[in-house]
């Protein structure tokens, strides 16, 4: 992958986690005062930059093959996580992210929270700037340091990462208001693409097989996941049409011990089916069992299939008139 678009890739997924970590640092800004949300804010970016520093030079000791395929099959859980919402807002079964409307919400929750002053300021103001900076910084901590190591270019993602981070920071401390002109909802789509894209092509080359057309494989790779779900998204649009009252039916999370629900969102992210689709398939190409294309092809079934059972219309059930 090239510079430019190991920077496109990071750019854009750092922009759209930082809007909305900037949502709620303005509101617990102006709710309860500036000096604890920038101190929040500060501390949080602290917290994943030493992720980055700590994690990073880690990852470039693995084999490169591992490499790939640990970093290919984490880029489609996150990636295949981030495209399926984005079908599901597009086509209508899911409320578009309003910036907005969560800004107020958070707002109205800082105003009501209990006061409580300590060496920081602020103490709900601090803790729950710290928090929406660290959890959001986290999705583009693994963006820096999985594309940046399987490209020995940390540094280059890091600096993009940054950049972007602070162009949305400046903006909204300027302004005092969310980003709602930022197109999120499109950018979520578009990263959701590009990493379902790389993560098909790296986790294709960690199972033991090459690429015949090597990194231009990566435009047929895009070219099809792209139609795919343009595609998913008419089409859901047509169902939607049909079915108004149908409800997106989610897959259900098991009931986890508290330490363990970080690994599982990590590994398995919110759907179950689809991960168990992409180990199989992966562990089948390590064994020599399956072609080139075959986990494209798998995350493609599995993209349709799951769209259209979450978005199944529940058949009325009949009521049948007793006689007597």
């Amino acid at each position: 992958m090239h510079d430019l678009a190991l920077i496109v890739s990071v750019v854009i997924a750092t922009l759209v986690e930082a809007v909305e970590a900037l949502t709620i640092v303005l509101a617990a800004g102006l709710a309860r005062g500036w000096k604890a949300a920038r101190r929040g804010t500060l501390l949080g970016l602290a917290t994943v930059a030493l992720i980055i520093l700590l994690f990073g030079p880690l990852l470039t000791q693995f084999p490169v093959e591992l490499l790939r395929l640990i970093v290919g099959v984490l880029s489609l859980i996150f990636g295949l996580s981030w495209l399926r919402k984005a079908i599901l807002r597009s086509s209508g079964y899911k409320a578009i992210h309003d910036e907005d409307l969560i800004f107020k919400k958070e707002l109205e929750a800082a105003k009501r929270a209990q006061s409580k002053e300590s060496f920081v300021g602020d103490w709900y103001a601090f803790t729950i700037s710290y928090k929406a900076v660290v959890i959001e910084g986290i999705e583009v901590a693994f963006l820096v340091i999985t594309f940046g190591a399987l490209q020995n270019k940390i540094l280059v993602a890091a600096i993009a990462a940054s950049a972007a981070c602070l162009l949305v920071i400046l903006l909204g401390f300027v302004i005092h208001k969310p980003l709602n002109k930022v197109p999120e909802n499109a950018l979520k789509f578009i990263v959701g693409i590009i990493l379902t894209t790389f993560g098909i092509f790296w986790a294709t080359e960690g199972s033991g097989f090459d690429w015949t057309l090597q990194d231009l494989s990566l435009l047929p790779i895009l070219a099809i996941v792209t139609v795919s779900s343009l595609l998913l998204v008419i089409l859901l649009r047509l169902r939607k049409s049909s079915t108004p009252e149908t409800k997106v039916r989610p897959s259900k999370k098991p009931k986890l011990p508290r330490g363990f629900n970080f690994l599982y969102d990590f590994l398995v992210g919110d759907d179950w089916p689809t991960a168990i689709f992409i180990y199989l398939t992966i562990a089948l190409a390590i064994l020599g069992i399956g072609f080139e294309w075959l986990l494209c092809c798998v995350i493609v079934f599995s993209l349709v299939l799951r769209m259209v059972l979450m978005t199944n219309a529940r058949e009325p059930q009949l009521e049948v008139e007793a006689k007597g």
